[in-house]
């Protein structure tokens, strides 16, 4: 198929992913995006030649353009050169796989451009999802899922001929590398226990979120924008095989599900083709390798992260702004053993109702300011602990 894409966050799980869907498919590469991995970028650079690479740490690019000197690219920093990639002319869709809330200002820069947006950057639509959604509107932009989740949820909808229809969303959860433990279980895991998933293979950050259960409470409030849902007709369901990406449940009870083997690819390669399908470079499903799949209630008084976001998103406007960067500055300090992983979730929930000013947010400023505030309460926070 004839696709060009830019691709920020080339050198992440998901970009990297991502370029094995291109390379099958043979997709072009406009742009390519990284935060500091100069070494991957290189290679990838080579690989695919871009016009643009950008390159988020200044002293990373420098030494980039440096080591590609021979090749005709452009490399440009920090966040104007990220909207540089997000915009540029030659794509036709953006795939956003960074991870934390820079990705806001990139997503809402691609849109602008009226560029189609890949979404894996699920922080976005946390932190602003009414702006991104009333900008894609706005300027006739599709917003495509890459979370497994909310693709599995996208994929299911094109078979529901109404809204009206629709009864629930049902997201799953693997329940990360702690199902079933209790609250004084987890006081001492160390990061690198949290950081042993059981079936994805995912960057530190995000590997972390799914052992507190973050991740799925930021899939909550992804979803609800993405597919303009309250949060009160999202469910969450602790489904330890990952096979069942997610669901719908109709207004007379039918539930319909999409399954396949815990590979991200599937989702990206759906979000980059849509509406087309191709193969894919992942195997087979065969359920009966698994012989059962089990499905259980998620704990969200052991796993005080999943709590927090829901009471974010019904106290609305910077308070999810507030839970998410409380969340990335504390993820930060767990990892480097500044605080214990229980703690990760108590500073989150602290921080978000912390933030007073829940009216609806006007601009990325009133997004930014939140963020910032909700960080420095953490890091204020950790001194004492």
């Amino acid at each position: 198929m004839k696709r060009y894409l830019s691709i920020l966050g080339s050198t992440g799980s998901i970009g990297t992913q991502t370029l094995d869907v291109v390379r099958k498919l043979n997709i072009k590469v406009c742009a390519l995006a990284a935060n500091s991995n100069i070494n991957l970028l290189e290679e990838q650079i080579r690989e695919f030649k871009p016009e643009i690479a950008a390159v988020f740490n200044v002293d990373a690019a420098k030494k980039l353009k440096a080591s590609i000197a021979d090749m005709p690219v452009k490399v440009v920093t920090g966040m104007d050169g990220l909207c540089e990639a997000a915009s540029i002319k030659s794509a036709d869709l953006i795939v956003n796989s960074v991870v934390g809330m820079v990705g806001l200002i990139p997503t809402l820069t691609a849109i602008k451009a009226k560029k189609d947006v890949a979404l894996a950057n699920k922080e976005t639509l946390v932190v602003g999802g009414a702006l991104v959604m009333d900008a894609a509107r706005k300027n006739n932009v599709s917003i495509i899922p890459v979370d497994s989740e909310h693709s599995a949820i996208f994929q299911c909808l094109q078979g529901c001929p109404e809204k009206k229809s629709l009864k629930r969303l049902i997201l799953t959860a693997s329940g990360g590398p702690f199902f079933g433990k209790s609250f004084n279980e987890l006081k001492n895991v160390t990061p690198q226990q949290a950081l042993k998933h059981p079936n994805w293979n995912m960057g530190a950050k995000v590997t972390i979120d799914s052992a507190t259960m973050m991740n799925k409470g930021l899939e909550i409030i992804e979803a609800s924008w993405l597919f303009n849902m309250p949060a009160s007709k999202i469910s969450v369901v602790v489904h330890r095989e990952s096979v069942v990406h997610s669901m719908i449940e109709y207004v007379d009870n039918s539930v319909i599900a999409q399954m396949g083997l815990p590979d991200m690819r599937i989702p990206i390669q759906y979000a980059v083709t849509f509406p087309q399908r191709f193969e894919s470079p992942v195997s087979q499903l065969d359920l009966t390798e698994y012989g059962k799949l089990t499905f259980y209630k998620p704990d969200d008084k052991t796993f005080t992260c999943l709590r927090a976001c829901k009471d974010a998103i019904k106290r609305g406007g910077l308070a999810p702004a507030a839970a998410n960067g409380a969340n990335e500055e504390a993820v930060k300090l767990f990892l480097n053993n500044k605080i214990s992983f229980t703690q990760i979730g108590e500073l989150v929930y602290s921080a978000m109702k912390n933030q007073i000013d829940v009216e609806s947010i006007k601009s990325v400023n009133d997004i930014i300011k939140a963020d910032n505030t909700a960080r420095n309460f953490v890091l204020e926070c950790a001194k004492d602990l």
